[in-house]
C-alpha cells in the first residue's frame, strides 16, 4: 500500500510538473513589421495582441510600423524584426532578382492581390483597353507599378501605350481627385478613401482579373527562424490569424482598438478597409503550393521554386487553431 501511494503521488507530480512547464516559461518577444503604416488592412495584429492571442501562444509582440517591402524585408535581414506583414509578388520578384532570399511566408493575409486600377467613372474607364493613351499614378516602386506591364499584357493593353507616373502613396487619391491622372494603380481596400475624396463613384480594375494565382499580403518570417525555433513560427501562426479572424467578425472593435494604440488610424477608414478585406481572406491563414507556383509562372520569377518563398507546414492542408 505504501509502494502505489508514493507511486500515485509520484506520477501527480510528474504530471502536474508536465502541465505547468509551458505556461510558466518566460514569453518569447519579437518583432512584427506591419504591411504599410497603421490601417485596416494590419489592425488584426494589434487585435491579437489585445484579446490575448499573442499571450496565449506565450508571444510578447512589438508592433513596428512597416513601410513596404524592401523596408520589411530590411528590417528581417538585420534581425530588427522576425516577422512581416508584405505583398507576397512583389517580395517574390525580388527574391527572383536575387536581392532578398532568406525569408519565406508562412500564412496568408489575403488570399489574392488586391492591387488594382481605380479610376473615377467620369474619365469613361471601363475596361484595361481603355487606358491607352492614358496616365497612371503609382506608388514610385511599388508593387502596383512593378506588377503593371504583366497586367497589362494578360489584358490585351500594350503597357507601353500607358504613362506610368510615379509618386508617394499618400498623393494618389488627391491626383485621383484633382483629376490630374486618368487612373491610379493602388490597393483595392483604399476605394472607399477615393470615393471619399474625390466624391464620386469609382471604378475598379482588379489585376486578379488576369494575374488570377497571386497571393496579397501575407506574413512572412526570416527562413532561419524556422529552422531554429519551428515552434516559436508555429506559435506565431496560429495567434495571427486568429486576430484576422476576430478583426473579420468585428470591424468596429477592430478599428476602435487600432485607434487605441495608433491614434491617427481613423475608425472609419479602418473600419472600411476591414469590410473590404472580407471577401478574400478566405480560408484564413491558407497557402496553397500550387497556386504559389502557378503564380511565380505569372510573374516569371527568375526561376524560383514554390519552397523558395513559402513553407506550406504550417498553413497548407490541415486546418489548425488559427488558419483554417
Amino acid at each position: 500500500m505504501r509502494f502505489k501511494a508514493a507511486a500515485v503521488a509520484l506520477a501527480l507530480l510528474t504530471t502536474t510538473a508536465g502541465c505547468t512547464d509551458k505556461p510558466d516559461a518566460a514569453p518569447d518577444k519579437v518583432a512584427y513589421a506591419t504591411g504599410f503604416g497603421a490601417v485596416g488592412r494590419d489592425a488584426f495584429i494589434w487585435v491579437a495582441r489585445d484579446k490575448g492571442y499573442f499571450a496565449e501562444a506565450r508571444i510578447e509582440v512589438d508592433i513596428q510600423k512597416g513601410t513596404g517591402n524592401v523596408p520589411n524585408l530590411t528590417m528581417l535581414k538585420a534581425n530588427e524584426a522576425q516577422f512581416a506583414a508584405m505583398d507576397f509578388a512583389g517580395a517574390e520578384l525580388l527574391a527572383g532578382q536575387r536581392k532578398f532570399t532568406d525569408w519565406r511566408a508562412v500564412a496568408a493575409i489575403h488570399q489574392q492581390t488586391l492591387v488594382s486600377i481605380m479610376t473615377t467613372a467620369d474619365t469613361g474607364i471601363t475596361k484595361p483597353t481603355d487606358l491607352k493613351g492614358r496616365t497612371v499614378a503609382t506608388a514610385t516602386g511599388s508593387v502596383s507599378e512593378v506588377l503593371f506591364p504583366a497586367y497589362a499584357k494578360l489584358a490585351g493593353l500594350d503597357p507601353a501605350s500607358v504613362t506610368i507616373q510615379g509618386t508617394q502613396p499618400t498623393a494618389l487619391n488627391g491626383l485621383m481627385a484633382q483629376r490630374r491622372v486618368d487612373a491610379i494603380s493602388t490597393f483595392l481596400l483604399s476605394r472607399k478613401a477615393l470615393e471619399t475624396t474625390s466624391k464620386k463613384s469609382v471604378t475598379v480594375l482588379p489585376y486578379s482579373d488576369y494575374l488570377k494565382n497571386l497571393y496579397g499580403n501575407v506574413i512572412v518570417t526570416q527562413a532561419g527562424l524556422i529552422g531554429s525555433d519551428r515552434d516559436l513560427v508555429q506559435r506565431f501562426t496560429t495567434a495571427a490569424p486568429k486576430g484576422l479572424r476576430y478583426t473579420l467578425d468585428h470591424p468596429q472593435e477592430a478599428a476602435e482598438i487600432l485607434n487605441r494604440a495608433e491614434p491617427t488610424a481613423a475608425i472609419p477608414a479602418a473600419v472600411g478597409e476591414i469590410e473590404a478585406m472580407k471577401p478574400y481572406a478566405e480560408p484564413l491563414g491558407r497557402l496553397d503550393q500550387k497556386r504559389v507556383t502557378d503564380g511565380l509562372a505569372e510573374l516569371q520569377a527568375g526561376g524560383l521554386s514554390a519552397d523558395q518563398v513559402a513553407d506550406f507546414s504550417f498553413c497548407s492542408g490541415t486546418p489548425t487553431a488559427g488558419c483554417s
